[in-house]
């Protein structure tokens, strides 16, 4: 299993899901007439409240011309720690706010360490805050309605920075029935990088509004990683716990 596969599985393991009694959220009445300050309001009311989450998620990808797919399960406590664990724990890997850790049983290695090196793979700067509201359908920088200003494009507000960044560019496309985000976008053109996180579809889950289908395109020069996740069987606010240890005689490995 490539090192990539490693990040990529850690990266991911973060998000919120379907559970039985889950619906894709379609239709509903267009609102393209609020203010800077009342879509980002709106949007704030969509945010997902939970404390814990268990589930499994479908992830794949595609860089060059490999294509990789896996699903995995995973728990998580909002804010503090993620688990995660692939088929038979052959892989198994712990994210909090201070470091990311992974094993792989398949080639007895380990790696802990900080964000650098998932930051470098999507191209912009990341930590844990950052990650989980990407997963979760959130800005992954924080929204003021007086740093930021809305247009309307066709069936969407675009919500940007009054005045953009030096050396990044920041945009949020946001739907004008339930007003999440549809998608959000960093390119650092100097860089020749660029972030695109799509929000595809959203589902209910336990009266909370969450991804369904993510797409990530992350672009550096003429390379590209392109991420799709597909969310099943979520339970919320359930007792987990996150059993976790490297196991001994592993060799670490550097990023």
């Amino acid at each position: 299993m490539k090192l990539l596969k490693y990040i990529v599985l850690t990266l991911l393991a973060l998000v919120v899901v379907s559970c039985k009694t889950t619906k894709t959220i379609s239709g509903g009445e267009t609102n393209l007439n609020l203010t800077t300050k009342q879509l980002i309001k709106e949007n704030a009311k969509s945010a997902p409240d939970f404390k814990t989450l268990q589930s499994r998620l479908k992830i794949s990808y595609a860089q060059g011309d490999k294509e990789q797919s896996y699903t995995v399960n995973f728990r998580a406590k909002k804010d503090e720690v993620i688990w995660i664990s692939a088929m038979f724990s052959v892989v198994k890997a712990l994210v909090t706010p201070e470091k990311v850790s992974f094993y792989n049983k398949i080639d007895n290695t380990y790696f802990e360490g900080d964000y650098k090196y998932l930051s470098d793979l999507l191209g912009t700067e990341l930590d844990f805050q950052k990650v989980q509201n990407l997963l979760l359908g959130e800005a992954i920088f924080p929204l003021n309605s007086n740093a930021y200003e809305v247009s309307v494009n066709e069936d969407a507000y675009i919500l940007q920075p009054k005045q953009q960044r030096e050396l990044f560019e920041i945009f949020f496309l946001l739907d004008p029935i339930h007003f999440k985000i549809k998608s959000q976008q960093v390119s650092q053109p100097k860089e020749l990088r660029h972030l695109q996180i799509d929000y595809l579809t959203y589902q209910e889950v336990e009266k909370q509004t969450l991804p369904e289908n993510i797409k990530v395109i992350a672009v550096e020069a003429k390379s590209e990683t392109v991420i799709d996740l597909e969310f099943k069987g979520v339970t919320l606010n359930e007792n987990l716990s996150f059993p976790y240890k490297i196991p001994s005689g592993f060799k670490e490995i550097k990023l």
